[in-house]
């Protein structure tokens, strides 16, 4: 066995590093026995900090119109944030009048986030889909009612003037950074306000509770709801993360990344990690998608991270390229600490081929890790230590929070309290309500099951969401989760996701939204351009398909993971019709109450319907 890598020897969060309790009625309590250390008042000491003691780092970079990096270091990103602050203040920005972010990471987004933070104002970065994506604005419109903003920016005018035309109200200040419309103000007319004394009086006010920024999720419903950050929340988190990753005291770390800000994993997590911690951050353009993740790839082979952060989907796109080249793959491990995954689960054959490419470059196991939590965590309330081994595993509490294990039928429903839980939802008092339990703790809303029942210690794997698990009609529960990352790996690299049916029918079936690229490798005698109808009833990719079903099948243990009835979806998900939520993942519920006709069709029968138990 490969141990764990001596760059890595510091990790504190050990698996034994627990203490638990329980209770006669089977709720059992999980706390780390770690302390968690003090955290600043608010997530600005940071950066005055930084920008005093290290002024000249790099702080964020952006590739500029001449794909040049255009670095902004601590002591310039503080100076132009506190101009940026004042000109809130002088327009009366407030909790009542927030700040709404509709474009995506840039520079100029970063330095807005940072003005508010130091004029106590409040904002709300946006999904960037619900403007350019949408073709009904809907999900836009009921965020910008539910924020009423003072002020709208949107870094290119003319990219954002549908929606902005659609949503926002004549009163309502529009700040665009290039091809502005028209009346907008222009960004640099805010970075060229001179920080005075009411910046400082509306800064000194500023404490641990005040309200930070607002990050929108869909959840279950795809009905977008705020979820209210504050700097206690942030910085908490953050002191969470040091304590767990104690090298970040002596080495800054150094990220890449493209993930967006408006979601909590890379706005929160990744942004503030590089924040807390006085490291640079590098604005990856390029996407784990054909034909974008090249930017990437370029961004690499300049930029050797200290830690990478990103999807599954990225992960696996990296391998091959990883493979082809020996000296990238050196370069990439470089200086690597760790590679940390989040926004879905990642598949065991990923994290083998990386643990591998990892040994070859560097002579060690460079550690995969990952967490539980949720944007109401700020990010994440659970922590994978050194000692995990494959995919699945989310670890243990991290230091300062509390996991509560409540019985769910023959489940462990996990919920979190601590320092980093949100206090609730943006102007959303019944939701809020409904979040919590009689002891404050946070519905996550999320099963876990121990590594070893035997020894707690040891952490936890995920168990799926209790909201989609369902059961058939002989009574057997069907646990989606576990069941939909089984599948994901059985039907790697031809499947984008998939969603479970079997609500209250004899046997489980699936829709699938197929890779189109991988399947079209099925039958190379059809035209690059060949629409999705035609690959994906092409009899070589049913076909293969249907291979794929008998040995899900024939591995199967009982009818509530063996999937008997398949149809390959040839329209992509939804974000109107909220089939895709802010991060980009499935709802499952979304897609079975929208596409219900095929769900019957399923179980009716038709041409399209993949079989295991007749040919096609």
């Amino acid at each position: 066995m490969i141990a764990a890598p001596e760059r890595f020897r510091d990790v504190r969060l050990a698996s034994r590093d627990v203490n638990t309790t329980s209770r006669p009625e089977g709720v059992i309590y999980v706390q780390s026995s770690l302390p968690l250390g003090p955290y600043p008042r608010r997530m600005t000491d940071c950066l005055d900090r930084w920008a005093t003691e290290a002024p000249d780092r790099t702080f964020i970079a952006q590739r500029d119109a001449r794909e040049n990096w255009r670095r902004l270091t601590y002591r310039e990103a503080r100076n132009k944030a506190l101009n940026i602050g004042q000109a809130l203040v002088d327009r009366g920005l407030s909790a009542e009048r927030p700040l709404m972010i509709l474009s995506g990471n840039d520079i100029e987004h970063a330095l807005l986030g940072l003005g508010a933070m130091y004029a106590g104002v409040p904002y709300a970065p946006i999904s960037p889909q619900y403007s350019l994506v949408s073709s009904d604005f809907g999900k836009l419109r009921h965020t910008y009612q539910l924020l009423s903003p003072g002020l709208v920016f949107a870094a290119i005018g003319k990219q954002f003037a549908r929606a902005i035309a659609a949503i926002v109200g004549n009163g309502t200040e529009i700040v665009n950074t290039c091809d502005p419309l028209p009346s907008a103000t222009l960004f640099s007319d805010l970075v060229n306000t001179a920080a005075g004394r009411s910046l400082d009086a509306a800064h000194a006010r500023v404490g641990p509770d005040t309200v930070l920024k607002v990050l929108f999720t869909s959840g279950s419903t795809g009905i977008p709801k705020g979820v209210v950050n504050t700097h206690r929340m942030w910085a908490s988190n953050q002191e969470m993360v040091r304590t767990c990753w104690p090298f970040l005291n002596d080495e800054p770390p150094v990220l890449l990344e493209w993930l967006p800000w408006n979601h909590t994993f890379a706005g929160n997590k990744d942004f503030g990690l590089v924040l807390y911690n006085g490291g640079s951050l590098y604005l990856d353009e390029g996407k784990p998608i054909p034909g974008a993740f090249e930017q990437t790839i370029r961004n690499l082979r300049e930029i050797a991270p200290t830690i990478y952060l990103n999807v599954p989907k990225a992960f696996e796109a990296l391998i091959p390229y990883l493979r082809r080249d020996p000296a990238f793959c050196r370069h990439f491990f470089s200086r690597l600490k760790f590679m940390f995954y989040a926004g879905a689960g990642i598949s065991q054959s990923v994290w083998d081929a990386l643990e591998e490419l990892s040994i070859q470059a560097c002579g060690e196991r460079i550690l995969m890790l990952s967490g539980l939590g949720s944007t109401e965590t700020a990010p994440f309330a659970l922590w994978s230590g050194k000692d995990a081994r494959r995919a699945g595993q989310v670890g243990v509490p991290a230091p300062g929070v509390e996991l509560k294990l409540v019985p769910w039928l023959d489940k462990l429903e996990a919920r979190v309290r601590g320092p980093n839980i949100t206090p609730g939802y943006w102007r959303q008092d019944e939701l809020t309500r409904a979040a919590f339990d009689e002891e404050g703790f946070y519905k996550l809303g999320d099963a876990l099951r121990f590594v070893d029942p035997s020894e707690a210690s040891k952490g936890f794997l995920f168990d799926g969401r209790l909201t989609e698990d369902f059961k058939l009609s002989t009574g057997t529960w069907v646990s989606v989760g576990p069941l939909r990352a089984a599948l994901l790996s059985q039907f790697d690299p031809y499947v984008e996701d998939v969603v479970i049916c079997g609500h209250d029918r004899d046997f489980v079936s699936i829709l699938v939204f197929a890779d189109l690229d991988s399947c079209r490798t099925l039958a190379p005698e059809l035209p690059v351009s060949t629409d999705a109808p035609t690959v994906l009833s092409h009899p070589k990719v049913m076909n293969k398909f249907l291979e794929l079903m008998n040995e899900q099948v024939a591995a199967s243990t009982g009818s509530s993971n063996r999937v008997l009835r398949a149809i390959l979806l040839e329209e992509p998900p939804s974000i109107d019709a909220h089939e895709l939520t802010d991060k980009g993942s499935i709802s499952q519920r979304a897609v079975l109450e929208n596409r219900a006709a095929m769900v019957e069709e399923l179980y009716v029968g038709s041409p399209r319907v993949i079989a295991v138990d007749s040919p096609i």
